[in-house]
């Protein structure tokens, strides 16, 4: 079989889409992928609201399985996703780069959360279709 192909999930302070990307990453596309998430600041802890929200809707303990890491902790990946950090993303070497342009919920209600890890969701599905497909690089 051949090797996975290493995706990671990046934005500046790995707290929040960033860790969802990851999760969800491993959820529904962790036969196809390995899922990482990095940033180029430490949060001590990922959004505790995050958190909260994808138990609730997946039942998904992040805490469980994942921490803030910077990107110097991940290893060499194929593909990097950007979550929308504009200016100031960060930079690693890869494959393929993307960026899914998607707004910080932090500080923000659960709605809008929810909207968030839902466009997530959609994007995990399409990247493991191009993957699947080969339809990447």
């Amino acid at each position: 079989m051949a090797k996975k192909i290493k995706v990671a999930f990046v934005c500046v302070h790995n707290s929040c889409r960033s860790q969802i990307a990851e999760a969800l990453g491993m959820h529904f596309a962790g036969d196809i992928f390995e899922s990482y998430s990095a940033g180029t600041e430490l949060r001590p802890q990922i959004n505790q609201d995050a958190v909260r929200l994808i138990k609730e809707i997946y039942n998904i303990d992040m805490e469980q399985t994942q921490r803030p890491k910077l990107l110097s902790d991940i290893p060499t990946v194929d593909v990097v996703i950007t979550m929308g950090c504009n200016v100031n993303c960060p930079f690693l070497p890869c494959k393929y780069r993307e960026d899914w342009g998607l707004e910080d919920p932090s500080g923000k209600s659960d709605e809008e959360f929810r909207k968030v890890i839902g466009a997530i969701e959609k994007e995990i599905l399409k990247l493991k279709n191009k993957i699947q497909t080969q339809s990447l690089y």
